[in-house]
């Protein structure tokens, strides 16, 4: 995939299989982004050939689109409706009766700690509960399929226990995670398949234990830096710290 003469993607070439926690991660810019906006059907231009559940995605036209939740890192919600409005028009789109979804989405809300607000304004919401809100939206209709773009952005503990409890449940019932996110920690403990991108190239692909093995490396945050090649972060903060401290003379 390139944008002009900026190539994003080299050869990607991978298969997930059902049941999957995979953890995409790599440095800003690596083309995470990419490679997810074109699994949704949002990208086009791209060289090659993408299959989702078996089905060529250029001759699927937005059917299997109804087998995905995605919840991005950034999301316009439509901030004047109260989220009972919202999560039931979403439902709608999916194909579910609206007064099915209302019950659904309320159900969800409750047990997110949100029944209370169900009926206010999104505007009125904090981070924390408009992440949770995009994560009913993108389970509402019981996906196959589940992209995660930072999750837990904004989310409190006990909010981010329940979501990392969620995904493991789900891929235990079959469904495939495709969880993206900066968290090394988090990815290192919830996938079952950690897949890095560096300048747009696959250069790791295994479970944590396999690409531990492999590197002689103790974390995801040490095998990243080593594969990335990025072993500067001590220095930078070092400086960063002596330019606090500078008094202009």
């Amino acid at each position: 995939m390139s944008y002009g003469q900026q190539q994003v993607l080299h050869g990607i070439s991978l298969e997930v299989r059902r049941g999957e926690i995979i953890g995409y991660i790599g440095p800003n810019g690596a083309g995470k982004s990419t490679t997810v906006k074109i699994l949704l059907g949002l990208t086009e231009g791209y060289t090659g050939n993408v299959y989702v559940l078996g089905q060529p995605i250029r001759e699927s036209g937005v059917a299997y689109k109804r087998s995905i939740g995605y919840m991005p890192e950034l999301a316009e919600l439509y901030e004047s409706l109260t989220a009972r409005e919202y999560l039931t028009f979403i439902g709608e789109l999916y194909g579910i009766d609206g007064a099915e979804a209302d019950r659904k989405a309320q159900r969800m809300m409750e047990l997110l700690g949100l029944d209370d607000v169900y009926d206010a304004r999104i505007t009125s919401y904090s981070k924390g509960m408009k992440q949770r809100v995009l994560l009913i939206s993108s389970l509402l209709h019981d996906p196959d399929i589940l992209f995660l773009d930072e999750p837990l952005s904004g989310l409190d503990a006990n909010s981010v226990m329940i979501v990392k409890e969620l995904l493991a449940q789900l891929a235990g019932q079959g469904k495939t995670i495709f969880y993206s996110s900066h968290m090394m920690d988090v990815v290192e403990k919830i996938s079952s398949r950690i897949i890095l991108l560096h300048n747009g190239r696959i250069v790791a692909d295994g479970s944590f234990k396999e690409l531990q093995e492999s590197s002689k490396d103790a974390s995801l945050e040490e095998l990243f830096n080593a594969l990335t090649g990025f072993h500067e972060h001590r220095r930078i903060a070092e400086e960063l710290v002596e330019a606090m401290r500078e008094d202009g003379r």
